[in-house]
């Protein structure tokens, strides 16, 4: 696939929405950190909906770290491996609270070094808070670049690392919102819609499987 095809590929995501943005409820840098931390093996409306709770309670690193782990849990058993997350949380809470003053650092080392963020997590909060130009591959976007050959390779990190080599460099800010939005509503894991995709006409899935 050529630069222009790509150019085009986002061109067409970008028209239909123009502002791409993440579907986890949010009101500061703290609170996105907490709620992707939470959205591993989960889903967004799982983790909003656990999450208006608890950010009622506590929404600062000083007042999550201040609960006990017990009530966080209480809080976010809703969500996939809760036990977990809610000591991730919690000492991560605690970490910003006492080595950051509060405030969520903009550094991808210091970032992965939080408990419960890896890199996946690292450049959601790098490229949702700092507009940073890196792009977050999850399960949807791993799918959507193989499935569409717009970055076709066998791990998360080789599709992350091709997509930000190859992704015309306008576009990169908004890649994964926009990767990730198409591949949670249209080209969904098993019956993707091909019907309505605006791209559809560039994609080498749907020459082969679409019928007209």
């Amino acid at each position: 696939m050529n630069i222009e095809k790509r150019r085009k590929i986002f061109s067409l995501l970008k028209k239909k929405t123009p502002n791409p943005s993440t579907e986890l409820k949010y009101n500061s840098p703290f609170e996105l950190l907490i709620a992707v931390i939470l959205s591993a093996q989960a889903t967004d409306i799982s983790v909003n909906k656990s999450t208006i709770h608890l950010f009622k309670i506590a929404n600062t690193a000083e007042k999550i770290s201040s609960l006990s782990i017990i009530k966080i849990e209480s809080l976010i058993k809703n969500i996939g491996l809760f036990h977990t997350k809610a000591k991730n949380i919690h000492k991560t809470s605690e970490i910003i609270a006492q080595r950051y003053s509060g405030e969520i650092p903009n550094s991808r080392e210091k970032l992965e070094n939080l408990p419960g963020v890896g890199r996946k997590t690292a450049n959601v909060i790098l490229n949702t808070i700092f507009k940073e130009p890196v792009i977050a591959v999850d399960t949807h976007i791993f799918r959507l670049s193989n499935r569409i050959k717009l970055a076709t390779a066998k791990t998360p990190l080789a599709v992350e690392l091709k997509l930000t080599r190859l992704t015309p460099s306008e576009f990169l800010v908004d890649a994964h919102h926009l990767l990730i939005l198409h591949g949670r509503y249209v080209c969904k894991a098993r019956n993707p819609d091909c019907n309505r995709c605006v791209i559809k006409e560039l994609c080498e899935y749907t020459s082969k499987h679409l019928k007209y």
